[in-house]
């Protein structure tokens, strides 16, 4: 897949963030939101706050909805440090739900977007068990519930980087997911501890060992990425079952998603169309 020379729709976006200057990460993200035309939320999840946006999308753009995950933010401060607000300072998913034209759901984890000291949060939700059942539980919980009030009858689920973690996990537990879309997914939480030299994710669900049958899954990996490298990671994707892997070159971690995610999304679309073709036959 080629990318087009368009790098400066990622800094319009980015400058979106910028502006709030030294506000939280949180505020950050709420003004962003708002820039965006996001509807900000507040969903509840099996006793947990959980932030989120609604962007309803253009009229007659259709009964599926487009879920976003975003990665695991700032979970340490460094090896010994543990932070004590997890929020994303570079919240790529955010991003490019301005580019999707569809309905679409950003919904937060539990304890992130300055919810770190409710009620239930402990450090460990963030490090360890940032993909304990509890956060997976929450995550099913409030998009559930979301779903029971709104009359959409299809799901794909975006997730980047641990984002990607979540959306391979909560896909079984949803039969309205046709595809699922992970963006330098870690897809496998002990190959990457032990490729980083981490401690290992104690408490933590492991998206290699979860199996999403029937459902199609797009893994896009970034050739220069150091954080979630190919060379690891594109064995472990395409071993999963109805995989399709990419690896786009010159891309890393954060670099430079929004330049193909109109076709990302039309792949998804494409995909929706077949189906329902394929129904009406």
């Amino acid at each position: 897949m080629k990318r087009p020379p368009n790098r400066f729709v990622a800094a319009a976006l980015l400058s979106v963030l910028l502006v709030a200057g030294c506000a939280s990460p949180a505020r950050r993200i709420e003004d962003a939101a708002a820039r965006f035309g996001y509807r900000p939320l507040n969903l509840e999840g099996n006793g947990f706050r959980l932030a989120a946006f609604f962007k309803p999308g253009a009229t007659g753009a259709g009964n599926s909805l487009h879920l976003y995950l975003e990665g695991d933010g700032t979970p340490w401060l460094s090896r010994r440090t543990i932070s004590d607000d997890p929020t994303p300072r570079d919240p790529v998913m955010l991003r490019l739900m301005a580019l999707d034209e569809g309905p679409a759901l950003y919904l937060g984890r539990p304890c992130y977007y300055g919810h770190s000291a409710d009620l239930g949060c402990s450090p460990a939700l963030w490090t360890h068990r940032r993909y304990g059942p509890e956060v997976v539980d929450s995550l099913a919980h409030a998009l559930r519930s979301f779903l029971s009030k709104n009359r959409f009858e299809r799901l794909v689920l975006f997730g980047h980087s641990g984002g990607g973690a979540l959306a391979v996990l909560l896909a079984p537990r949803f039969p309205e997911t046709s595809a699922v879309v992970t963006l330098a997914g870690n897809l496998d939480i002990e190959s990457w501890t032990a490729h980083h030299g981490y401690s290992p994710l104690a408490g933590s669900l492991n998206p290699a060992e979860i199996k999403a049958k029937g459902v199609i899954e797009y893994h896009y990996l970034g050739e220069t990425d150091r954080i979630v490298p190919p060379s690891v990671f594109e064995p472990i994707a395409k071993r999963r079952p109805q995989a399709q892997v990419f690896v786009l070159p010159n891309f890393d971690h954060h670099c430079c998603w929004q330049e193909v995610w109109k076709g990302i999304l039309q792949k998804t679309a494409d995909l929706g169309s077949n189906s329902a073709s394929a129904l009406a036959q």
